[in-house]
Order: C-alpha cells, then structure tokens, then sequence
C-alpha cells in the first residue's frame, strides 16, 4: 500500500486489503464520542476493519454489548447508503448515504441527556 495524505492508496492494479474511516469520517465520530464520554454515556470504544466494512462500536461498559456501532461499507453506496446505525441489540436505527445524518439519533440522546 502506498500513503498520500491521510488516504490510503492500493499499488496500482491490486484492490485495498481493508476499508477504514477518512480522517474526516474518524473526526466527527470521535468527537461525538468525546461528547457522550464528558455526558456519562460511554466509556469506552473498538473499532475493526476488513475487506468489506469498517465499524465503530462504542460501550457503556467495556464487557458490554455496544450501545452504538457505525458502519461503512462502501459496496452499499449506490443502494440504501453506505453508511449504517446499530443499536445496542443489533437493530438497524438508521442508515443512510452521509455519516451526519446516520448519526443524528445519537447526537439527539446527548441533547437529551444535557436537558436531563
């Protein structure tokens, strides 16, 4: 793999071995989760990457199930949207083609948990 800039780039002719977040993306995720830490929400986080999809999970508690998971997969772009908003038993709460919109219902629950 070659590095230009903050994206990773295949050598030409071979397909990337993994999908990851841009810089942009892994910013506005981790500062919501920065925002919900200084809230109380969550405690911790994990993220993995492979061939098709990249995932963010963050946990109330670290032997917890995720209370949150963003995921992209790329290979969804042109359907329903790349980008995917689980909740803490697996249901899909949101997708989507722009990561703000995916994670608004979270950033709601921080409104609300601020008001509280």
């Amino acid at each position: 793999m070659n590095f230009l800039g903050d994206k990773v780039v295949a050598f030409p002719g071979r397909k990337p071995l993994q999908v990851g977040f841009t810089r942009e993306e892994l910013t506005r995720i981790l500062d919501l989760y920065g925002r919900m830490v200084a809230a109380g929400q969550w405690r911790d986080y994990a993220m993995d990457f492979n061939r098709d999809m990249a995932s963010f999970a963050a946990f109330r508690r670290t032997a917890e199930r995720p209370q949150a998971r963003i995921e992209k997969r790329p290979a969804l772009r042109a359907k329903q949207g790349m980008w995917t908003l689980y909740g803490e038993h697996g249901q899909i709460l949101k997708r989507g083609h722009e990561l703000a919109g995916v994670m608004a219902p979270v950033e709601r629950r921080l409104m609300k948990a601020v008001d509280d």
